[in-house]
């Protein structure tokens, strides 16, 4: 197996490239007013799916590189506490820290010192390619959530 072209593959997915759309299309350009709404017949906001996203991304980031990592409560401390952004510095820090730790994430998979196949000492059979295949996963996931509510809102320009 070629590692070099499995990290270079894994960056990419873990960018949105390909068969998903990336994170910035999806979640750049929603009118502010629209980004706490709950669509009829929809369970979620996109402040409330980017937050998910952002707050899963980063424990899943976590576990990977920190020991010491405590993952929030399940399920209630990986969702906000309301579907609307507190303003619109939440949604744009919110955004910032999805930004890093998805380049952090990234970063990690592409480093050639990073054995992608060693279980995480910490963790209970884990692997760093796992991990950064559930990253890829989840946010794929949430982000066709994000490009739906958009539609129903009439946000979405395809």
């Amino acid at each position: 197996m070629n590692e070099k072209l499995l990290r270079k593959h894994l960056v990419e997915l873990l960018s949105g490239r390909g068969a998903h759309v990336d994170w910035k299309a999806a979640l750049t350009g929603i009118p502010a007013k629209l980004r706490g709404v709950r669509p009829d017949g929809m369970p979620h906001s996109a402040w409330e799916l980017l937050e998910h996203m952002r707050i899963a991304q980063w424990d899943i980031l976590e576990f990977s590189r920190n020991p010491k990592h405590v993952s929030p409560e399940w399920p209630r401390g990986y969702w906000p506490e309301t579907p609307e952004p507190p303003n619109a510095k939440a949604w744009a820090k919110s955004l910032k820290l999805f930004a890093g730790d998805l380049a952090a994430m990234k970063k990690l998979v592409a480093n050639p010192r990073t054995n992608l196949f060693a279980r995480i000492p910490h963790g209970n059979g884990q692997t760093i390619l796992r991990e950064a295949l559930l990253v890829a996963d989840h946010n794929a996931y949430h982000l066709g959530e994000v490009v739906i509510t958009r539609r129903v809102l009439g946000a979405w320009k395809e």
